[in-house]
């Protein structure tokens, strides 16, 4: 019985090696994504001025801590 078996690895090799290199491209975008929620969120924080921030309960040393939470949840 004959019969015929072709596979193209150079095809196969491409394919995954266009999705690794999507998934890395997704996961940087994402990365980015939060990345630019914590600076806006630190930036406008920061830019308050202490009454502003007691008004919201806050304080100046809590700033990092919230924009982290607000870009990548809480721990």
């Amino acid at each position: 019985m004959a019969y015929l078996n072709q596979t193209t690895t150079y095809s196969s090799l491409t394919e995954r090696l266009l999705a690794t290199t999507a998934r890395i491209l997704d996961a940087a975008a994402a990365r980015q994504a939060k990345r630019s929620v914590y600076r806006k969120t630190f930036n406008e924080l920061a830019g308050l001025g202490d009454r502003d921030l007691a008004d919201l309960g806050l304080h100046r040393s809590q700033i990092r801590r919230i924009a982290t939470e607000a870009a990548y949840g809480a721990n």
